[in-house]
């Protein structure tokens, strides 16, 4: 069985591929692949290795040869599923190894907006706290966590966690209905539609898929139902939220901040409504939730038991 990957840069440095090296007895390894590039490097491979290079019926057709795909990443949104299922490809896609990291970013994204981090970091370096005429500085608000409402759009394993964590901060859950899912009360968990959810909580963290449904959920009019102090997160998908409505509600005041680690196009190439300089109380990172050296690693190895676990099953279907 020959395995190849055409984006190994995707999983970073400082994690080992030893795991899938030692799952395959042969193994190619691209940094990256540009769309071009993609037949030419997957022929004579049974194997192919991916985080986001896009695999299409086109790719399948030309190489016959190819028997699984081995996602490196929970989103198989970059892979024809209804050809690979046509061809008799199986994709293994990897799901679960970043929890812990993203949550942690999640809060860190909450803890810095609500107690003005960056403001307060960037006071000192511009050196006003030098020129006080007290001992500290209260030159931009900060808001205890305790008390206040945390909503929750995406009640999987992600939003579950997060919401987990949230008593520790005193804090009071209410999950949402993504649009189109079910409201109302099912497995012990009350949803709330959005026109309900939005204008009670302080705090909105999703973690949804991006679907036809979910596309721009957040957009003018459903950032109006939210209070004007209250804080928006979104480690999911940039494409739930239309980027400039909520630029232009953080820029009139009409919300307290947002904290971003996705946008509707990964790297922004050709800019982005949240990059602008002018918008206040707004944190963007660039897609790390997940990118931990413990997730990576658990990714890796994921991946490789995906991979051994194929391997088995193709065996057992060897006439003896």
């Amino acid at each position: 069985m020959k395995a190849v990957i055409l984006d190994a840069d995707s999983l970073g440095t400082g994690v080992s591929l030893q795991s899938i090296e030692q799952s395959v007895p042969e193994l190619k390894q691209y940094p990256h692949t540009l769309p071009e590039q993609v037949d030419e490097r997957i022929r004579g491979y049974d194997v192919v290795i991916v985080n986001k290079v896009v695999l299409s019926e086109r790719h399948m057709i030309d190489n016959p040869q190819l028997r699984l795909i081995a996602v490196t990443a929970t989103g198989t949104n970059n892979i024809d599923m209804l050809a690979a299922e046509k061809h008799g490809i199986e994709v293994r896609n990897v799901a679960h190894y970043g929890t812990a990291t993203i949550v942690q970013h999640v809060y860190s994204l909450i803890l810095a907006l609500s107690n003005n981090l960056l403001s307060y970091t960037g006071a000192v370096r511009d050196g006003r706290w030098h020129q006080s005429q007290t001992f500290c500085l209260m030159d931009y608000p900060i808001r205890e966590l305790a008390g206040r409402k945390l909503g929750v759009i995406g009640y999987g394993e992600l939003g579950q966690a997060v919401a987990k964590v949230a008593p520790a901060f005193g804090l009071e859950v209410l999950v949402g209905a993504r649009p189109g899912g079910k409201t109302g009360h099912h497995d012990g968990v009350d949803y709330l539609p959005l026109g309900e959810l939005l204008p009670q909580v302080d705090i909105l963290s999703l973690h949804c898929l991006l679907s036809e449904d979910t596309s721009e959920m957040l957009n003018e009019k459903t950032l109006t139902m939210m209070k004007p102090d209250a804080i928006l997160i979104n480690t999911a998908r940039g494409g739930l939220v239309n980027e400039q409505a909520l630029a232009d509600a953080l820029r009139a005041g009409r919300l307290g901040g947002a904290g971003f680690d996705v946008l509707t196009r990964e790297p922004p190439v050709e800019g982005n409504p949240l990059l602008q300089d002018d918008i206040p109380n707004l944190i963007v990172t660039p897609h790390c939730a997940w990118a931990s050296v413990e997730a990576r690693q658990r990714l890796i190895d994921m991946t490789a038991d995906n991979i051994r676990h194929f391997a088995e099953h193709q065996q057992l279907r060897v006439p003896l």
